[in-house]
Order: C-alpha cells, then structure tokens, then sequence
C-alpha cells in the first residue's frame, strides 16, 4: 500500500489526534504525584552523588523518562481526561514500564489482549478510542482502527516517525532496507510494515553475515541465508535480487556504536562491490539514532570509567533500551543488576534480576559488607519515583 498516502489521509481525519487535547495543566499534578520524585531532583541538584552511611550512590548524568516517553505518557492522562466514559483502549503497552501501565489499567485504560503472539481487536467498536504507544502500531493496525470507526489518539515518538519517513524513503528509491533492531520488538514491526522490502539484522554478526553475502563469500549459501533471516525479511525477500540497492535503518533503541559500525560495513561493502562512482545507487544512509537514546548510552559509558562495586539498571525487562544499558555494564566487567521494579530487592539483602540474555536469577547476599559505592541508571521509560523507591531500599539495607 501506498503508506504514505495512508499517512495524509489519517493525519486530516477528524478521528485522529497526535497533539493531545490542551489538557497539559489539569493532568499536571497527576504527573508529578505519579512519577516525578523530590530526591532525585536532590542528586541533580548535587552532582549525581548520594552519600548515606556506608552506602555512595552515583546517578547517570542522563536517565529515566525521556521527551518522547513524557509526551507519550502525558498524552494518555489527556486522553483519559478528555474522554472520561468512552471505552478507552492501548495497542501496546504505552511505553515498557509496568509501573506506568499498572496506573494507566487503574484508570480503566483497557489494553488489546494478545493470543499466540497475535493482537485480538475484536472487541473494539466503532467510536471507541485506541491510544497508540510511543513506540507507534503497525501501518495494518491503524487502517483496521480507522476503517472501523475509531478515534485513535497517536503517542508515537517523533524519532519513531522519522525512521519510518527514512524507510519510506528507501521504498521511493527501490531501495531494500536493512533495519538494525530486534524482529518481535513493536517498533521494529511497526518500522518494517512502513518499509517497502525489508532486512532486519540484530546485531553486527548478522549484518556481517548479510555483507558476506553480498560480496559472495564464506558460507554465502543462498539456503542457509534464507533460513537464517526466514522470519525477519520482507515476503517474496530474494538475497540475489535484494541485496542490490540497500539503506539503512534502525530501532531507536538499539546500542548506538553498534548501529553506526553496522553502518560503515554496509557502506563499505558496497563501496567494494559497486565502487566509489557507483555507490550512491547502491546504498542509501541517514541518521535515525535517537538524541535521547544517545545521551543515556554516552552517560553510561561515563559512569562505568568510574569505580564501582555494582551497578543496578532499572527499567521493563522488555526495555530495548535498558537492555543496552545492561550490556554496556557487563561489557566492562561490573557486577551489574537490572531490575524492573523497587520490589525485586528484598526481603533482606537479596535481589531478583534479569541477567543479560538469561532468566530471572535470586542473589544473596547481594550487597557485600563495608562501604559500597552504586552506580546507578533508568530506561527511558524508567520514572524517577522509581528510581527513588530502589534507592531508598538501598539505604534500607546499608544503614
């Protein structure tokens, strides 16, 4: 489909909102109660730094909720405001923090059931009204909600638009796009369905296994490539033809270095096969790295250089982003724990974490004895009450 086209249409239909409702100050202090925290102002305020008895926490220089993640969030209490008895309905989570969802289902903000990997809409009707979350919906969602009627009010964060304009764009040009992300994330499907033909690669061995290839070399068995990507290619996907004309994409949240690595291999596979006169009709790039993504990755990077005993992530467990924060901790060898919520500390000194590309594990003890020093950081989608509630049971088990 002409998804472009689509776009226009439903962008000037009277059923569609994507600025909110001008209901900013009432849901104001709704907001704050909710997610914003006193102490956390604190740190900032005192460089990042928190010293209690034994215990010395240091905060990221850039964590938690970002712009795109507020706009989101705040856009769904307008919502609820706004429309205070019309069946209200989230594609998705809004954002990956159970928190935020928990307070938006105590708001009777129902959220489209899911059987067998597959969202089940048939108890939507005409006139009811579906928040889409800042991660955006599938361009096969937003005609179904539009053809049956419904008032669809859209969170998605404008970074998420921009990859879509960029895959639009390699579509225009027959380009296909290979997209660095992560093949079932919401984002990713909601980028491909906008795409024309489509790659996903996870990470910079795939996107090696995609160069070699196209340079036909190693193990570039058409089969073996078919069944490696099988599940995350455009239909119809043929290497042969495909891999001809490609740009480059990616999921907002993916780890940035690895994004722009996978990047500069693609280009300079081209560049070998095509050469430097041909390479523009060969390969397509533009920059679709998130600010906000960039900055909490680079105050990571800054706070492992410093010396720590341990380090706690917080964020959803199917966070893309938190996930990377993880990996750059363990990357660097500290001990590192990422937890969803204040509650996986306790009781006593344990904790229940997520280890990086494994199953919830139990630690305990879990912090040893004398001073200890913390680093701390919080997904995008992370709120700073949250933070403030594994801090202050940090203390607990300290002092």
């Amino acid at each position: 489909m002409d998804t472009r086209a689509f776009k226009r249409s439903l962008h000037h239909s009277e059923r569609y909102n994507r600025r909110g409702f001008g209901l900013g100050e009432e849901v104001a202090g709704s907001l704050q109660t909710a997610y914003q925290s006193d102490l956390i102002a604190t740190l900032r305020e005192n460089g990042h730094t928190l010293q209690r008895g034994r215990l010395t926490v240091r905060l990221a220089e850039a964590f938690g909720f970002c712009w795109g993640v507020e706009r989101a969030v705040a856009m769904a209490y307008e919502t609820r405001r706004h429309y205070p008895s019309e069946r209200i309905w989230i594609t998705n989570e809004i954002i990956h923090n159970p928190s935020v969802n928990d307070h938006l289902r105590q708001m009777n903000v129902l959220f489209i059931p899911v059987e067998g990997g597959v969202k089940d809409f048939s108890d939507v009707a005409r006139g009811d009204v579906v928040i889409l979350p800042a991660f955006g919906a599938t361009v096969q969602e937003m005609q179904l909600l539009n053809e049956r009627g419904c008032h669809i009010v859209d969170t998605t964060c404008p970074w998420v638009s921009k990859v879509w304009n960029t895959v639009e764009k390699h579509k225009k040009h027959a380009f296909t796009s290979i997209i660095h992300g992560k093949v079932k994330h919401e984002e990713t499907l909601a980028t491909s369905s906008f795409a024309g033909t489509y790659l996903v690669v996870l990470d910079l061995a795939e996107a090696q296994m995609v160069c070699d290839y196209i340079l036909g070399r190693g193990t570039a068995d058409r089969d073996a490539f078919m069944a490696r990507f099988a599940k995350a290619c455009s239909p119809g996907f043929d290497p042969d033809r495909d891999l001809f004309r490609v740009g480059v994409a990616n999921q907002t949240t993916m780890l940035k270095s690895e994004t722009e690595e996978i990047g500069r291999l693609v280009e300079r596979t081209m560049l070998e096969r095509f050469g430097p006169v041909e390479l523009n009709e060969h390969f397509l790039a533009f920059n679709t790295i998130c600010d906000a993504t960039q900055e909490r990755q680079d105050a990571m990077f800054s706070l492992v250089d410093e010396p720590l005993d341990l380090m706690v992530v917080i964020g959803g467990y199917n966070s893309s982003n938190t996930t990377h924060l993880q990996e750059i901790a363990v990357s660097r060898g500290i001990r590192s724990f990422h937890i969803d919520t204040p509650e996986r500390i306790g009781p006593g000194n344990r904790i229940e974490h997520m280890p990086l590309g494994a199953e919830l594990a139990v630690e305990d003890p879990f912090l040893p004895d004398g001073p200890i020093r913390v680093g701390i950081t919080s997904g995008a989608s992370t709120p700073d009450r949250v933070v403030e509630d594994v801090i202050e049971r940090l203390i607990g088990l300290t002092c």
